[in-house]
């Protein structure tokens, strides 16, 4: 495994990491399996583990704190939200003091810590002063309860913002932003969030880098009845047949450099500027040894030209 820093941070995160997202604490994967496929990750050298509190509504940050809780606490990168509705309560949800100080107290009872390496704001809140967010995140720094505070899927200009926030009033800056990104996905990444992320040190940890397993090729020409995809309408009606075919084309250029779909969809956004970590599901053992060796590929100037010739912006 390889390691980079947090954006401009000392904090050093894995290039793959494991994410809890639609597998850990519900039907995908049972207590055993979870045991298997976190061991696997911690084994193969991962040491950033990604979940969030609205995950299976709290099971997950369980679920993989069950596990984690066995390993040397020095040796984990853990990470969780908040943001999304936890109950019928109408201030248990959004990016208000309130509802990060309670979260926080009640995600690390969950997962079994004391604190959290980073703590992100799923999303904007509209409805909160981004002041009062930034203050209460920055609260938590000086609290101990988390090491750095982060963003997932907020606009640039809000990023932008809420930095700009931090350096008026003297608070923590957010050190890490976590968008969707993959090759299904690159314009908004590439042409709004890296030209706010990179130049203030805050780095990526992207999920879904697999297109929900679209790139892995495992769609290429059915749907399988256990896959996600089957289980959502959503994502059927997304998938269109000039996806199919260009997910299709990238198998050969795997093919030339010795590397599964998954592996080489991978280890291009790790070439990308300004990412930190690629975060990576896992339904099956295998699956973890084979995502972790994207973070030591090195891929040359004619594949990624190739790579993004068929999936261009």
């Amino acid at each position: 495994m390889e390691y980079r820093r947090l954006g401009n941070a000392g904090l050093r995160v894995s290039k793959v990491a494991l994410g809890g997202w639609t597998t850990f604490g519900d039907s995908i994967a049972d207590d055993a399996l979870a045991r298997q496929i976190i061991t696997a990750a911690y084994d193969s050298g991962i040491n950033f583990f990604d979940i969030a509190d609205i995950y299976a509504r709290g099971e997950s940050e369980r679920a993989m704190g069950k596990v984690l809780k066995d390993f040397a606490r020095n040796t984990l990168v853990i990470s969780s939200k908040v943001f999304r509705p936890m109950s019928d309560d109408i201030n248990d949800r959004g990016l208000s003091r309130k509802h990060i100080m309670e979260s926080i107290d009640k995600s690390l009872q969950r997962i079994g810590t004391d604190y959290l390496d980073i703590y992100y704001c799923h999303r904007f809140d509209p409805d909160t002063p981004l002041e009062e967010t930034v203050r209460a995140m920055d609260d938590l720094i000086h609290q101990g309860k988390i090491l750095y505070w982060g963003t997932s899927e907020w606009q640039a200009a809000e990023i932008a913002a809420a930095v700009g926030l931090a350096r008026q009033y003297n608070l923590y800056p957010p050190q890490a932003e976590q968008p969707g990104y993959n090759l299904l996905r690159r314009t908004r990444v590439e042409t709004q969030v890296l030209p706010v992320t990179e130049p203030n040190g805050i780095g990526l940890t992207v999920y879904s880098p697999l297109a929900s397993g679209l790139l892995t090729g495992k769609y290429d020409k059915q749907i399988p009845q256990d896959s996600r995809m089957a289980r959502s309408d959503g994502m059927r009606a997304r998938f269109t047949e000039d996806q199919r075919e260009r997910i299709v084309k990238l198998e050969p250029i795997a093919n030339r450099v010795g590397l599964t779909r998954a592996q080489l969809a991978l280890a291009w956004i790790l070439h990308r500027p300004g990412i930190s970590s690629v975060i990576t599901g896992a339904t099956k053992v295998e699956h973890v040894a084979s995502n972790a060796k994207a973070a030591g590929i090195s891929l040359d100037d004619e594949t990624i030209t190739e790579i993004e010739e068929l999936f261009p912006l």
